[in-house]
């Protein structure tokens, strides 16, 4: 039975993400049919859709390598989610069916649960369940693709301190969600923007060389503003 090459594509970006293949290391077709138990030709398919996305290079004399991104391309990936996570909600308002609004509820009621009981170790999964949602919300595929490339790039070059206030980050989750239900794009839009930006000062570069601390927001967020 052939195994799918984006299943295989799947897999090696995993396992780029968890550092199992190192930045700059080599990528060798055979090595990773046998890692992956399937023939050198998903493979190579897979490597062409990583190379991409900016997963891997390919380099003369040594074939396809992990990228090694550097600190500005990094930061320019925290900038493209500022600027397309407030889009994603926006058309969310516009176009979100009545699944997307009883899921995207249930995740912040979970999340608002698990913040007041101080289940740290659950919200970060829930917030990634959270934005990949209202990224589908959007119902633009092209746009979620998009969003769906960064959050696996940003996990990849970045680790992300806990929140020292996830009950508020949870309550700005909660009027993204209000702003979305009731069709109000440019609400949707503003409240994500905040929350975007002050979520960007918690991500600390993971790779040798980087400056350590992502510029923080300038800007307070008014919660008593989200709430209405």
């Amino acid at each position: 039975m052939r195994i799918p090459a984006h299943s295989v594509c799947t897999a090696i970006r995993d396992d780029i993400v968890a550092g199992v293949h190192a930045r700059g290391g080599r990528l060798t077709e055979e090595v990773l049919a046998r890692r992956y138990g399937v023939s050198r030709v998903p493979v190579r398919e897979a490597l062409r859709t990583l190379e991409a996305e900016g997963f891997v290079v390919t380099r003369r004399h040594a074939g396809a390598c992990v990228a090694e991104p550097t600190e500005q391309e990094a930061a320019d990936l925290l900038d493209m989610r500022m600027l397309l996570e407030p889009l994603g909600a926006a058309r969310a308002a516009q176009r979100r069916t009545e699944a997307h609004l009883k899921v995207l509820r249930g995740l912040v009621r979970l999340g608002q649960e698990r913040a007041r009981r101080g289940h740290s170790e659950d919200l970060r999964s829930l917030g990634g369940w959270f934005h990949e949602t209202l990224a589908q919300a959007s119902c633009s595929p092209s746009l979620t693709a998009m969003l769906t490339q960064l959050r696996h790039k940003i996990a990849w070059m970045y680790t992300v301190e806990a929140s020292p206030s996830p009950v508020e980050s949870w309550a700005e989750h909660g009027a993204i969600v209000d702003a979305v239900a009731r069709g109000d794009g440019e609400r949707a839009r503003a409240v994500t923007a905040l929350h975007t930006e002050r979520a960007t000062g918690a991500h600390r570069l993971r790779f040798p060389g980087g400056t350590g601390r992502v510029r923080t927001s300038q800007h307070a967020v008014n919660m008593s503003g989200l709430r209405h």
